[in-house]
This record gives C-alpha cells, sequence and structure tokens, in this order.
C-alpha cells in the first residue's frame, strides 16, 4: 500500500482554489514504538481550515508551504505500538489530508453508538464548539431568544438544537428556501432567514419581535452588523466564526458598534480548545440528546481526497448543507 497526501502548495490571495494544493504519493508510514498506524475513513472540512492556509498570526501556527493540509480525521487502526490501542479500532486522530498516518494522539470512539462520522460532526467539534459555546458565553436563559447565522451547518445546527431543549426560543439564517425550510421542519427551529433573499434586517424585526438575547455568530461581516441593533439590553454574541470575511482582501467595516455600548452587549470570541478540560461533559450531554432523538444532523459527503480541495472550497462558498466531510474509503 502507498500513502497518499494533500500538501499545501501556495498561500490564497483572496478566494482558496484547488491550485492552492498539491497531491504527493509516498510510502507507507511506520509506527514508532507508542504509536499507532490509522487508515483514515473520513475527513472533517471546516472553516477555520482558511486561516490555517495563512500566514497571519492566529490562535495556532498555520500550515507551512509543503505540509500536509492540516484536518482531524476518523479512521481505524491498522498496527498497534501503542498500549492503550489495538488493530480495529476506531479512533479519531488530527492526521490531516491524507490516506494513512502514524500518530501517538488517537482518541478511540463508539461507533457502535453512532456512524464514525457523527464523531467529525454532532459528536465531534463542532457538537462541542456549539454546546460550550451556547452555554458558557450565550448563557441562554428560558424564554429567551437565540439567533444562530450558519444555522443548516455543523455548529448552527447545533446550536438552535440546544437553544430549544434549553428551553429558549431558536431562530436561524441560513442561504437559500431549502436550507431555511429544513432547519424549520426538521431541526425544528421556530423560524429560519434566508439572507439571500434581501431585507434582512426587516425579517429579523418580524421573527425577533422581542429582539435578540444571545447571537451566536458563525459568518461576522454584513449579517452581524446588521444584528446589532436588533440585539437587547444586556444581550450577549458569542463569535465563533467570520466566514464572510475568510476570503476577503480588505475586512468588513462594522457600522453599528454603537448598539454595543447603548445596549452593554457582552461579545466574546469562541475556541473550543478552551473547554479541552470539559469534553466529557459534552459528549456526554450531546450523546445523551441523540440517544433520545433529540438532536439530529445531515452531512454533505464529498467522495476521494483528490475532492477535498473542491469540497474546501465548496463550504467556504456556503454550498455544503450541514457537515462538510470527505469519504476517503
Amino acid at each position: 500500500m502507498r500513502n497518499r497526501r494533500v500538501l499545501l502548495a501556495s498561500r490564497p490571495d483572496g478566494w482558496v482554489s484547488e491550485s492552492n494544493f498539491r497531491i504527493e504519493e509516498t510510502a507507507l508510514p511506520q509506527p514508532a514504538q507508542g504509536e499507532v498506524l490509522v487508515k483514515n475513513l473520513w475527513l472533517s472540512l471546516d472553516p477555520y481550515m482558511r486561516g490555517r492556509m495563512s500566514d497571519a498570526k492566529s490562535y495556532v501556527k498555520g500550515v507551512e508551504l509543503g505540509e500536509v493540509m492540516v484536518g482531524q480525521t476518523a479512521g481505524e487502526v491498522l498496527e498497534s505500538k501503542h498500549p492503550a490501542l489495538k488493530a480495529g479500532d476506531k479512533v479519531l486522530t488530527q492526521l490531516g489530508w491524507q490516506l494513512f498516518g502514524t500518530t501517538k494522539e488517537a482518541t478511540r470512539v463508539d461507533h457502535g453508538r453512532a456512524p464514525l462520522s457523527c464523531y467529525l460532526g454532532l459528536l465531534g467539534m463542532p457538537g462541542m464548539t456549539a454546546y460550550f459555546g451556547l452555554k458558557e458565553i450565550g448563557q441562554p436563559k428560558p424564554g429567551e431568544t437565540v439567533v444562530v447565522s450558519a444555522a443548516s451547518g455543523a455548529v448552527g445546527s447545533v446550536v438552535g438544537q440546544l437553544a430549544k431543549l434549553w428551553g429558549c426560543r431558536a431562530v436561524g439564517i441560513a442561504g437559500g428556501a431549502a436550507k431555511c425550510d429544513y432547519v424549520k421542519r426538521e431541526l425544528d427551529f421556530d423560524d429560519c432567514i434566508d439572507y439571500k433573499a434581501g431585507e434582512l434586517a426587516r425579517a429579523l424585526r418580524e421573527a425577533c419581535p422581542k429582539g435578540v438575547d444571545v447571537y451566536f455568530d458563525n459568518v461576522g461581516g454584513e449579517i452581524f452588523d446588521t444584528l446589532l441593533p436588533r440585539m437587547n439590553l444586556f444581550s450577549r454574541v458569542v463569535v465563533c466564526g467570520l466566514i464572510a470575511d475568510y476570503n476577503a482582501t480588505a475586512p468588513y467595516a462594522i457600522r453599528n458598534w454603537r448598539a454595543v455600548l447603548v445596549n452593554r452587549i457582552r461579545l466574546q470570541g469562541m475556541i473550543v480548545f478552551d473547554w479541552k478540560e470539559r469534553y466529557g461533559e459534552a459528549l456526554k450531554a450531546l450523546g445523551e440528546y441523540f440517544a433520545q432523538g433529540k438532536l439530529r444532523y445531515r452531512e454533505s459527503v464529498v467522495e476521494g481526497l483528490e475532492n477535498a480541495p473542491q469540497g474546501l472550497v465548496a463550504l467556504l462558498k456556503g454550498e455544503n448543507f450541514g457537515k462538510q466531510l470527505v469519504k476517503l474509503a
């Protein structure tokens, strides 16, 4: 067997393109003592990857040119020299965009409880981001109105469902009638606004007649700017993603900052690593909701490692419907 890997070939200037990547074939890696050899079955594609392709300062180091593109994977242990793992175990790793890899850092998962791909979405980093971001930063109270952008995506869909489970009114923002229909009918949000239909400010007034208490922001830009005047006194904004700016050559200029002062809005950035000591709490809660049929999810799947760049471009353009994944085998 041979390994195939996708490397970062160049840094994008503006929008990511498939030409920013290159594929190489190498020998199969061999595990050292304390490591496992993993065959990756699923690769997660996430908006944060755009930031890792840049050399700008961020909360973690970016990908160097010529390095394997970063990403979380779910796969099967083929060979183990690790004391706690054996061949056949299903594991989560950070092996990135490649078919095989060796690592000391692998987390075994129970694929009998949920499909393996689910551990990259609802029961993985996106689900935990939604859980801690909403619970710890948003701090929703029963009866409050929670608005979430990118509501049909991997994080946003969980945010709205948790808001409902915790006694709040959930309003989503998504792009297109089909996504909005899914958010309302299948995820049971109270309402969902199609930002592509125009007149977002009017639609927000109608969907949130009592204002907004918590805004979980996955996009930034104009949508965030339009939300600010609708925020209530002492409301909270969870700044989780800025996908509207990720491919821009200049950041969007926010006009409604005055609302932050007047309404004493609290804004806080959300990085899931800040709660790594409590991951077990989130996975237990999410797993129980899922087992009870109270959390639903959807996946957009790209077939084949060679199509991972295409999948990332589609994700950044909002063409995905649910969690974006690459099926590797």
